[in-house]
């Protein structure tokens, strides 16, 4: 079960992932909104043992504080270590969520600590990838570190696997590897230079090609 929760801001979006069977739960960035989120999951019997955030901006950070009063449970980021087992959160740690795994994917570019969540066949991109766009990152060694997450570990992902991405920001809130793969601008080229000079040139990219 997959419930997605527009929070605020900059189209936000935070997410409730839950196991219908031992209806235990994890929350994705619940941002602007953690109240919503956790009256949610209480009102419909889900224990909360898990939170990420995507990464260490204020938008995605500023609800921890609410969130773990409402819930108890603390947010966790790349780095942090789970207090309950001691798990950090690295690279291809896995954490497990009644009969689900969560996987963690360190995708560097928008931001060092970025990663993303992949889940079953959901995957949790944060500001790596949007639909139909990517996140910002300066045109020198992040964008060379967020094309690498991108082609190096995203995209070595099925191509039914779906994308929740953490602003609504595309032509729709959600997408598929797929999708992403045939109709992103970014995705489409073919190497870090052109990559670059789309980033460089994305204002008068979007206004040729009614971008909003």
């Amino acid at each position: 079960m997959i419930k997605t929760f527009q929070t605020g801001g900059d189209r936000n979006l935070g997410y409730l992932i839950a196991d219908d069977v031992t209806r235990k739960a994890v929350v994705i960035d619940p941002s602007y909104d953690p109240i919503a989120i956790a009256t949610f999951a209480s009102d419909n019997n889900y224990e909360v043992v898990y939170v990420f955030n995507t990464h260490d901006h204020h938008d995605h950070t500023n609800g921890n504080e609410a969130f773990e009063a409402a819930t108890g449970v603390h947010p966790l980021k790349l780095g942090d270590l789970d207090a309950r087992t001691s798990q950090a959160v690295a690279d291809e740690a896995l954490f497990p969520v009644g009969n689900l795994e969560v996987r963690i994917i360190h995708t560097p570019g928008h931001t060092p600590d970025s990663i993303c969540l992949l889940i079953d066949e959901a995957l949790f991109t944060g500001d790596t990838l949007f639909v139909g766009k990517v996140g910002g990152t300066d045109l020198e060694d992040g964008a060379r570190a967020q094309y690498a997450s991108l082609h190096e570990k995203l995209l070595t992902l099925p191509g039914d696997t779906r994308v929740y991405p953490g602003h609504d920001v595309g032509v729709s809130p959600e997408s598929t590897l797929q999708r992403e793969r045939e109709t992103n601008p970014f995705l489409l080229r073919s190497d870090i230079e052109s990559f670059i000079e789309l980033k460089t040139n994305w204002a008068k990219y979007k206004k040729e090609h009614g971008i909003e």
